[in-house]
């Protein structure tokens, strides 16, 4: 199945990690959002993009499966690949190295799309949506 893939780099702040310089695991849900953000910068489909066209994409499910800590000072790289499907969500996963290129952890994420006044779920995809997959080469009815 066809996918799109980003990454960026990402320096660890001292306030990311603990006295003994490990980066705290919540930290590596906010690196995927850094490289979600990178992805919509890069194939046009950020936050600001969906929310001009009257959506927001809240997370509902995300999940970090840990190999290796990471340290104050090191720089990782995320990656994020999308991966289209019928249903109505954007799916993500991830991949995170260290600056040895070792893989530090993997994981997902699940975003829906919500009507930004009504907050109402949409049960279809947006059409600005499906215009932005079939701009990206993917067809209309993917596997989920």
């Amino acid at each position: 199945m066809q996918s799109l893939t980003t990454s960026t780099e990402v320096l660890i702040r001292f306030n990311e990690a603990d006295p003994l310089g490990i980066v705290w695991h919540g930290h590596y849900i906010r690196y995927f959002e850094d490289a979600r953000e990178a992805f919509g910068k890069q194939y046009g489909l950020g936050y600001l993009d969906c929310f001009k066209e009257g959506v927001v994409i809240p997370i509902v499910h995300a999940s970090c499966d840990y190999k290796r800590s990471l340290r104050f000072g090191e720089t990782v790289t995320v990656e994020a690949t999308y991966t289209p499907c019928d249903a109505a969500k954007i799916n993500f996963t991830y991949r995170l190295f260290n600056s040895k290129k070792e893989l530090v952890a993997t994981g997902t994420t699940v975003q829906v799309f919500l009507d930004k006044d009504t907050q109402t779920l949409l049960l279809t995809n947006p059409p600005f949506f499906e215009e932005w997959k079939k701009r990206q080469g993917f067809a209309l009815k993917d596997n989920a």
